[in-house]
């Protein structure tokens, strides 16, 4: 805590902030889903021993529900051998052992999923399951329409790109392709699993796709792609031999997905060499991305006609049978396994997992709880953090006047700090920096934008976005 903005901090107990609702609604929702898929899975479970334990974590499971409900005082996270719980523990103390209704809501949502990955790292037989992975999986294959389009998108550009090589760029158009390229990115965040406690596969499908993204273009209130990838072409044009990309990641499934089809134009266009995805290390706010989410993810485009044409549990209650896929689609989607999978093979897309990533505090603390990784970073060309939480992470989820600077926002990772920052966020939260004088005030006067209630509402539903920079030098 000593390394964080002296900025207040949004709560838990401030009706206005999108954190009480978050605590008192969405909480018990997440953690009634994982219940209910710890359930399914120790019911098909055949081995007595590992059966009774899993009973055990339905239970802790349950009663970690009461406890938000109830609103009873947090209490320290078990010792699973991990250095991260004197982190999490040492907070708490020093927060008054509060309740959880009444707390700061970065640190308890983040001590929230650190609770439910200790039931499960304490245990003997079940120590790397992800109650989420059900979730993420079964989300990715509802997001087929999007995935297909986005399939056909990329290998026709990638194609391009590599029929091109040797001629005259033509930089106007290799720059407007680099911004629709992140906006892909960008709006795949609108399949945030935390935030769809009871959206349907139908509505996810109207969230994605081309005429979703053109349509929400005029959204983005704040858009520094056009610096970032400054940044990449004069690295480009310098000639540097090593040139890397790092992007921290945020949800698994579709916009893992898109993720990965950024890192692809990146190499492929030579605006980087080598890319670096930074997963989590355990399951986190429901559907962040985990090592295992990756291969899940290249394992469902090798084989695509399996993974979209095999019926799902809930597809065989309804007597439905999956459309199949054209021999176009399968050989798209084939085509994106050979391209990611022989980047990764090649050593230029990797994974690096960090224990620091689900750290209860914000990125304030980076340059002094993980100097390895801050120098790292500092290494790169650009570091993208994608995603609500990320964005949350970097500017402290703090209270700030909307018009102060990004580049204050984030403190230590500002001016002066050696890493290149581009924040990717749809906002999903109360916190939000860098905007004109008025604009705030303007978003609160729409309907349901907050103004009445003066809570910022405008920024809690993933209509709106921000692109965001902060050059390190």
């Amino acid at each position: 805590m000593e390394y964080e903005t002296k900025t207040p901090a949004y709560s838990t107990g401030d009706q206005n902030s999108f954190g009480w609702t978050t605590a008192r609604s969405r909480w018990p929702i997440i953690i009634t889903q994982a219940i209910d898929d710890a359930y399914r899975s120790v019911a098909s479970c055949e081995d007595p021993e590992k059966h009774d334990e899993g009973k055990k974590i339905v239970e802790e499971l349950a009663r970690l529900k009461y406890e938000i409900q109830h609103d009873r005082a947090l209490t320290p996270i078990r010792d699973d051998g991990y250095p991260d719980v004197a982190i999490y523990n040492k907070e708490l103390e020093a927060l008054g052992n509060p309740t959880w209704l009444n707390v700061q809501w970065l640190y308890c949502e983040c001590y929230l999923f650190r609770r439910i990955s200790t039931s499960f790292s304490l245990s003997k037989h079940w120590k790397n399951y992800d109650v989420f992975a059900r979730q993420k999986i079964n989300t990715f294959r509802s997001s087929r329409p999007a995935v297909l389009e986005l399939a056909a998108r990329y290998k026709e550009l990638v194609t391009q790109i590599k029929n091109n090589q040797g001629s005259s760029p033509d930089e106007e158009a290799d720059k407007i392709l680099f911004m629709e390229m992140c906006e892909v990115c960008l709006w795949g965040n609108a399949t945030d699993l935390s935030l769809l406690t009871s959206i349907t596969y139908e509505d996810i499908q109207k969230l994605q796709g081309s005429k979703a993204r053109k349509a929400a273009e005029e959204n983005i209130l704040i858009n520094d792609l056009p610096a970032a990838y400054e940044l990449l072409l004069q690295a480009k044009k310098g000639a540097k031999k090593y040139r890397q990309v790092d992007i921290v990641l945020d949800n698994a499934g579709f916009e893992l997905y898109v993720d990965l089809i950024l890192a692809g134009y990146l190499l492929s266009a030579g605006l980087a060499t080598n890319v670096v995805l930074h997963p989590k290390s355990i399951p986190w706010f429901v559907s962040d991305v985990l090592p295992s989410d990756f291969g899940s993810l290249l394992n469902a485009l090798a084989s695509p006609r399996h993974f979209y044409e095999t019926p799902t549990e809930e597809d065989e209650l309804q007597n439905k049978t999956p459309a199949p896929l054209s021999d176009k689609e399968a050989d798209e989607l084939s085509f994106l396994f050979q391209e990611w999978s022989g980047f990764h093979t090649e050593g230029q897309l990797r994974l690096r997992p960090n224990r620091f990533w689900t750290h209860p505090g914000s990125f304030w603390r980076l340059p002094h709880e993980a100097k390895e990784l801050f120098e790292d970073l500092k290494e790169s060309e650009l570091v993208i953090f994608k995603g609500d939480l990320n964005y949350r992470k970097l500017t402290g989820d703090a209270n700030w006047d909307p018009t102060t600077p990004f580049t204050q926002a984030i403190g230590p990772l500002g001016p002066g700090s050696g890493v290149n920052v581009m924040a990717l966020r749809t906002c999903k939260a109360d916190v939000v920096v860098g905007l004109k004088s008025g604009e705030d005030e303007r978003l609160r006067e729409q309907e349901d934008g907050g103004e009445v209630s003066g809570a910022r509402k405008w920024a809690w539903n993933g209509k709106w976005a921000v692109i965001s920079f902060s050059k390190g030098t």
